[in-house]
């Protein structure tokens, strides 16, 4: 049985363009980025800002640490960043450069040579006395002279008289030449022989011929360094009671003249100088650097040079094991306040992306629900959104990365794609997870969900606080503390979850104290914000959170800040003794003339002439005790301690003491020494020069200004009563002052009081060669400067501007969070205003009301965020030690002041303020006019 021909529909090929053409839909993305482009657009910005951000601080952090690293370095010269090796003299020249050849070839791959720095060549173990008559002598000392051969001589000097040294004829002089500097002090001239004395043959004593005048080309020049005085005589003193003063500088000799400096003096050695190249050096291969250097000095590498050089003798040394130490402790000292700036930036960072992603799932609620009543799958709904977030998000968060990693070149990437990686796909994911929640069964309990959380990060918070105090700062060896890091922000997450629970009573509060006042304009205000603007709806706690992590952060770190200023000073003045200083020569007196002068420079407030020595000994029966001696004018002193704040005392104390040469002085006496001596007040005293002066204790203090370091042996005298017994105390060797003294202008008074009549122009001294072109032992100091030298520390600096730019930007990231929030609400918000305005409301009302709504939130974040900045200071605080930072030691923890604290606080809540101002006078007139020409459609 046959059935009717069946009937096959023709299908759509999908080519034509009729009504029987397949329907293509539009694709997604193009549709929806065509249907709100501004919200595209804000959302690719807010990427890029971000990942760059995330991209870009890690490698500051690299770049600052390695270029704090190398200033470090710099600073110390070339003395202490280099290797020295030594050995006994033995070969010619050609072995000396094979040998520099092996021990540079050798140094490592992190311990470069800095290029042209090599020096190496011969010297003679100890100086000669030379016996020539015309020879200056500054107090009838022979004058000495050491030989020396360095490679390269002639490339670094100029021959300005005779000829370059050569081999010595047999049984002749040593030929050398002398820079222009040592010859000129000594009075040597071309063609001189200086001769030296022999006990046992006369005849056979070393001579040396000087044949050549030099003129070095750059004095400064790192490559005579550290050779014994080559370019200027030396002035140096004789041991033992009364030291004589004497001039000592080197003769340099030919290459062909090794045997000659073997030959002038016992213990001749051949050196080698081999500078790092600190531009190589990088802060985070400091230990793999260490570890080379040491095996360089004393381990693997050194026994095979030894080998290589076959030099028996081979010593290797060098001071930069201990600098590397010290920039190891200072990398991990401002470590933390290098990281706290960008970790407050990336806290608020996060908060903004998450609030970011809210609004925007608030803003398409409808639609993905609409998705979903129509059969739409959690699966596609996400792809497609991520699919957005391809174009919106991961095209420009790459732009970021790449754009950061070129305009910041650092030799180290990982971390910084690491965390641009991470804000990237933050981003991607942050709405596709949000509005994956529409598909799953809502459950109750959400309050105690949310209590849960907030007790979870209330009992982490209080771990990493007790944990904190409990260890200090860092472990040993660490460069970051992530929980210290971690725990300011904590405590601020802390406090804006506290603060979101506490903020609609408050308000609420307000509101009810609003409703006896006449006007509905603040009542409404006030009870809005404290539901949070909409009907019904919860008050955001995200912009709250963004607001107090960057004014705790802000807060918090200027602390730290402003505490490694006020210690810096303050360590400078006790290492001053003062505010400025005065040191001279032993036998040069501060004369009561320079003190008059002294004392009536402009900011002088207090000065006092001092008489201090160590070589003084307190007398007892079980024998002597050596100690340090003062001897000031009491007033002036006391007030100076009492500026200073070190061993503060009553002027009334050191009274008295003029009865006669048996009355005892009235002394003060260390807290120390006292301890030391045990009971009783008289006591003997012992003076440099062997007689003896009675004193009565009057009184015990811990410091002395004229004394660095507090526990220390020393006792303070009356000048008047003490120089009347014994007139060589009024000496004065010191002068000290409090107030803003002009070091240069102090500088050029003790030139010309003291330095110019005193004991130094009894023989000529080198300009320069003591304090910045005082003579050799004149000391100038001042707390200023000396704050200014503490301060000029490159990585410390570096830190600073890092975490003032992250705080800028944080107080950037919560103002866009605020503003983001207001421009969700803004919508329902000016539907309410448009309503009021056709029931009489005026437009000045209009704006007081979104004012009083908007800035409570606004304030009662700044003011909570400077409570959690002066709570993290009193929680965190006895963990600090600012040591390194200051660049002396003091004593460990931070202190509540409330200028740093408040200054940022400040700044953020006006910032943010202004911003919401702005958008209310802005936004606010424009959309109320909109919404009352189109109508509420609502």
């Amino acid at each position: 049985m046959t059935g009717p021909a069946a009937t096959t529909a023709p299908r759509p090929t999908g080519t034509g363009t009729g009504p029987g053409a397949a329907h293509r839909p539009a694709p997604w993305v193009r549709t929806r980025l065509r249907a709100t482009p501004l919200a595209a657009l804000l959302t690719a910005v807010l990427a890029l800002g971000t990942v760059f951000l995330a991209t870009a601080f890690p490698r500051v952090l690299d770049r600052a640490a390695d270029h704090g690293l190398r200033d470090f370095l710099r600073d110390r010269g070339t003395v202490a960043t280099s290797v020295y090796a030594s050995a006994t003299r033995s070969g010619g020249a050609k072995s000396l450069d094979d040998a520099a050849a092996l021990l540079a070839a050798h140094v490592g791959p992190t311990l470069a040579v800095a290029p042209g720095g090599l020096v190496y060549g011969a010297r003679s173990g100890r100086t000669r006395s030379l016996t020539n008559p015309g020879l200056a002598r500054p107090e009838r000392v022979d004058p000495e002279m050491g030989l020396l051969y360095v490679q390269g001589l002639r490339e670094h000097t100029t021959l300005a008289e005779g000829r370059w040294p050569d081999a010595p004829r047999s049984g002749g002089p040593v030929p050398i030449v002398l820079v222009r500097e040592a010859a000129t002090t000594l009075g040597i001239h071309l063609g001189d022989v200086l001769t030296t004395p022999d006990v046992l043959q006369e005849d056979r004593a070393p001579k040396a011929e000087v044949v050549g005048i030099l003129d070095a080309a750059d004095r400064a020049d790192p490559y005579w360094a550290e050779l014994s005085c080559p370019l200027q005589a030396c002035l140096d003193f004789t041991k033992g009671k009364q030291p004589e003063a004497f001039w000592r500088f080197t003769g340099l000799v030919d290459g062909s003249a090794l045997d000659a400096i073997q030959t002038w003096q016992t213990g001749a050695q051949d050196f080698w100088r081999i500078p790092v190249d600190v531009d190589r050096l990088r802060a985070d291969q400091l230990s793999r650097t260490d570890r080379e250097l040491a095996s360089y000095l004393t381990g693997h590498t050194a026994n095979e040079l030894v080998k290589a050089t076959d030099r028996v003798g081979l010593q290797i040394t060098s001071p930069l094991p201990g600098v590397l130490e010290k920039a190891t402790a200072r990398q991990q000292a401002t470590a933390p306040l290098a990281a706290i700036g960008p970790a407050g930036l990336a806290g608020v960072g996060l908060v903004v992306l998450g609030l970011a992603a809210a609004l925007s799932g608030d803003r398409r609620a409808a639609e993905l629900r609409l998705l979903q009543a129509r059969g739409g799958s959690r699966g596609g709904v996400v792809g497609r959104l991520l699919g957005e977030g391809v174009v919106t998000v991961l095209l420009p968060a790459a732009l970021a990365g790449l754009l950061a990693l070129w305009l910041l070149p650092s030799p180290r990437w990982g971390g910084a794609v690491l965390a641009g990686a991470a804000v990237a796909l933050f981003s991607l994911l942050a709405l596709p997870l949000r509005a994956a929640r529409l598909w799953s069964r809502s459950r109750a309990g959400s309050g105690r969900r949310r209590l849960a959380g907030e007790l979870a990060v209330l009992a982490v918070t209080v771990a990493a606080v007790a944990e904190v105090r409990r260890r200090g700062v860092a472990p040993a060896g660490a460069d970051i503390d992530p929980l210290l890091v971690a725990a300011p922000l904590l405590l601020a997450l802390t406090g804006g979850l506290l603060l979101a629970r506490l903020q609609p009573l408050l308000l609420g509060v307000f509101a009810r104290i609003a409703t006896g006042r006449p006007g509905a304009i603040g009542f409404l205000g006030l009870a809005r914000a404290a539901r949070g603007g909409a009907e019904g709806a919860r008050p955001s706690v995200l912009p709250l959170i963004a607001l107090l992590l960057a004014v705790t952060t802000a807060g918090f770190g200027s602390t730290v800040l402003g505490a490694v200023d006020t210690e810096r000073a303050h360590a400078a003045r006790l290492t001053v003794g003062g505010d400025a200083s005065v040191v001279v020569p032993i036998g040069v007196p501060v004369s009561e003339a320079f003190g008059e002068a002294a004392a009536e420079l402009p900011g002088v407030r207090a000065s006092a002439r001092v008489w201090a020595d160590t070589e003084v000994f307190v007398l007892d029966g079980n024998g002597s005790t050596r100690i340090f001696a003062v001897v000031a004018d009491p007033v002036a002193y006391a007030e100076i301690s009492r500026s200073l704040g070190r061993g503060a005392f009553d002027a009334a104390a050191l009274s008295g003491g003029t009865g006669g040469a048996d009355a005892p002085v009235p002394a003060l006496v260390s807290t120390a020494l006292a301890r030391k001596l045990g009971p009783g007040d008289t006591r003997r005293l012992r003076l440099p020069n062997g007689g003896e002066l009675l004193t009565r204790t009057a009184g015990v203090v811990d410091g002395t200004p004229a004394l660095q370091g507090d526990d220390r042996l020393f006792v303070v005298l009356p000048a008047g009563p003490a120089v009347a017994l014994a007139p060589e105390l009024g000496r004065a060797n010191l002068w000290l002052a409090t107030g803003p003294v002009d070091q240069d202008r102090l500088r050029s008074l003790v030139r010309e009081r003291i330095a110019s009549v005193e004991r130094a122009t009894t023989y000529p001294v080198a300009a320069g060669e003591g304090n910045d072109g005082l003579p050799l032992g004149y000391s100038v100091r001042t707390s200023s400067a000396l704050r200014a030298e503490l301060a000029a520390d490159p990585l410390q600096s570096a830190a600073a501007r890092l975490f003032w730019t992250a705080v800028l930007g944080a107080g950037a990231l919560a103002l866009l969070a605020v503003l983001l929030t207001l421009v969700r609400a803004a919508p329902e918000r000016t539907a309410l205003l448009a309503r009021l305005r056709t029931m009489g409301l005026r437009p000045r009302q209009g704006l007081i009301l979104i004012l009083i709504e908007t800035l409570p939130q606004t304030l009662v974040a700044a003011v909570g965020g400077g409570l959690v900045a002066v709570a993290a200071v009193a929680l965190l605080g006895p963990a600090f030690d600012l040591s390194i930072l200051v660049g002396a030691d003091i004593a460990p923890g931070l202190r509540i002041d409330l200028p740093p604290v408040l200054l940022p606080t400040v700044g953020l809540a006006v910032l943010v303020s202004a911003g919401v101002v702005a958008e209310a006078l802005i936004a606010g007139r424009r959309q109320i006019a909109t919404e009352l020409r189109a109508g509420d459609q609502r």
